[in-house]
């Protein structure tokens, strides 16, 4: 395109040049004028280099001969280039460069339109400047909203990402402490093992419905009636479903209970559930505990149990479930740790801001 811009106005300009009666077309006049217009094919790839070999050309122009091939307007497209694709103050150069140039040339060229025709010149090279500095921020807020919805697209992958994660690894235990279950004590006793099976069902229909839940919001495209997002509301059947895996579990509420905000009551369920889950896979034969307490300021959130000391997290920030919950929790600036008791077993300590979840 700047090839064509520089073509277009080389030729405009030579014959422009032919076309004045007053000027001879000398051969230095000829290459002036040329290198007047044709380094525009270069302005965005080296603009400063290509609006000194312009304004130059043009400023010896004028100085040998009184005039501005073809009324100057190479300046013009350089004062548009140097206020867009580079800062201020090297505008300000390339302005000031242009205003010698038109200084020059009107000084050289008798006229008694002089001040006039001056000022004109001027308010162009004004505004081209103002408009070339309107598109350089333009284009800077271009990309500002281009990195941020990269972003944005970077945190929903990340946000469903942990969301599978935490559905799969849910159920999947639960699937598969019911299943082995079943097995051992099939032929042993087997209303046990019935027991085990339906449970085996529930929680498999359960991670369908939620992995349903979570990809049919990515068809937005796709009418249905979303069920909402699962909070503290439905911590009960979360419970009554890890009871049914074999892990006895006791909660607690204290507090005046009240609505919170859609995202921070899914970080406190899924805080709950990845807690429970990994006392299903690593604290061995234990009791749960879980504790909610509704602050004035806080809302707090307490998993424990009394399994064995070292059940696979030595280093709590090794593990990625802990770490997915941290980082969530850090979302909506809250504070998660978690590490294990001294009297044996596991905590896992979730606080949330309560002014910033209304």
């Amino acid at each position: 395109m700047d090839v064509l811009l520089a073509v277009v106005l080389t030729g405009l300009t030579v014959a422009t040049l032919i076309g004045q009666a007053r000027v001879g077309v000398t051969a230095p006049a000829f290459v002036l004028a040329v290198l007047s217009a044709a380094p525009i094919a270069l302005r965005q790839r080296l603009p400063m280099v290509t609006a000194v070999v312009v304004l130059g050309s043009l400023g010896a122009y004028s100085g040998l001969y009184g005039d501005l091939p073809n009324n100057g307007v190479g300046m013009v497209v350089m004062m548009f280039t140097a206020a867009t694709l580079r800062p201020r103050a090297w505008a300000a150069l390339v302005f000031a460069g242009c205003i010698a140039v038109t200084v020059i040339a009107f000084v050289n060229t008798p006229d008694e339109w002089l001040l006039s025709q001056a000022a004109q010149v001027g308010l162009i090279l004004i505004g081209a400047w103002v408009l070339g500095e309107g598109t350089r921020r333009w284009a800077r807020r271009t990309e500002q909203l281009a990195a941020e919805a990269a972003q944005a697209v970077s945190d929903e992958r990340v946000r469903i990402a942990r969301e599978l994660h935490d559905i799969v690894t849910h159920h999947m235990s639960v699937i598969s402490l019911q299943a082995g279950l079943a097995e051992y004590v099939l032929d042993a006793d087997p209303p046990t093992a019935k027991a085990a099976i339906a449970t085996v069902g529930t929680a498999s229909r359960e991670a369908l419905n939620d992995m349903r839940r979570l990809l049919d919001v990515l068809h937005v495209d796709h009418e249905s009636d979303y069920a909402p997002q699962p909070g503290l509301a439905q911590v009960d059947e979360l419970v009554q479903g890890t009871r049914g895996a074999g892990l006895a579990v006791e909660v607690t509420v204290s507090g005046r209970v009240r609505q919170l905000a859609p995202g921070a009551e899914l970080c406190a369920y899924r805080m709950i559930q990845e807690s429970l889950t990994n006392v299903l896979k690593h604290a061995g034969p234990a009791t749960a505990r879980v504790e909610i307490d509704y602050g004035e300021r806080t809302l707090t959130v307490k998993v424990s149990d009394d399994g064995t000391t070292n059940h696979g997290y030595a280093v709590p920030a090794a593990s990625h479930g802990i770490r997915g919950m941290r980082e969530r929790a850090e979302l909506f600036g809250g504070v998660l740790t978690a590490g294990p008791r001294e009297e044996g077993g596991f905590t896992v300590l979730l606080r949330l801001p309560m002014d910033e979840l209304r």
